[in-house]
């Protein structure tokens, strides 16, 4: 039987984009498990503005049903002053009835983000972003210091979860230490999925 983790994310600049696809790949590193990338559309200042069904490009947008079937949970945003970004909470707040089925109890979970400075609130976004994943009785799995980059890197990487500092313009590549902790954390998730299925 084969599990699949679902890797959630909103990107603006495509950073989070890209340590998506990282952590999908080291997901799919482990036996038996398998990644579904999920984002989220832009939420509008004009309410009677709304966007597409289907994305023009990139991945799919994500339905309760992704969290109702996933073995796990990476959930991916960039840093705006601290916090996540408004798109993807805008679509965790609309998963009460998974919350009210208890459908996430028990499912490991784990964070990811970039910020334009290098200041700029990286780990509150990350430790913000486990607070509604807690109510849903997730297991929150952050990135251990076994992880040899994480001790090393003058880039990205917290214990709670891989980072990136894209620049102002954000259009800074990711470093090799943190393609190394991104694809080391969605392994860690994969391998988690596993034994708390």
């Amino acid at each position: 039987m084969s599990h699949e983790v679902l890797v959630l994310y909103y990107s603006r600049h495509g950073s989070i984009a890209e340590l998506a696809k990282l952590i999908a790949r080291g997901i799919e590193e482990v036996e038996g498990v398998q990644a579904r990338i999920r984002t989220v559309p832009d939420v509008s200042t004009v309410c009677e503005s709304s966007e597409d069904s289907i994305p023009d490009k990139g991945a799919p947008y994500a339905t309760l049903d992704d969290l109702r079937e996933c073995s796990g949970l990476a959930l991916g945003s960039p840093t705006y002053f601290g916090n996540m970004a408004a798109p993807l909470k805008y679509f965790i707040d609309s998963t009460s009835p998974v919350w009210l089925s208890g459908e996430m109890i028990g499912k490991p979970a784990t964070m990811f983000t970039s910020s334009s400075s290098l200041h700029g609130g990286q780990e509150s976004t990350l430790l913000t972003m486990m607070i509604p994943l807690l109510h849903h009785g997730m297991v929150i799995a952050g990135t251990p210091y076994s992880e040899v980059e994480l001790v090393q890197t003058t880039t990205g990487g917290t214990p709670y979860g891989v980072s990136h500092h894209s620049g102002v313009k954000g259009d800074a590549t990711l470093t090799d230490d943190e393609h190394r902790l991104a694809l080391a954390q969605g392994r860690r998730l994969a391998q988690l999925a596993l034994k708390l299925a």
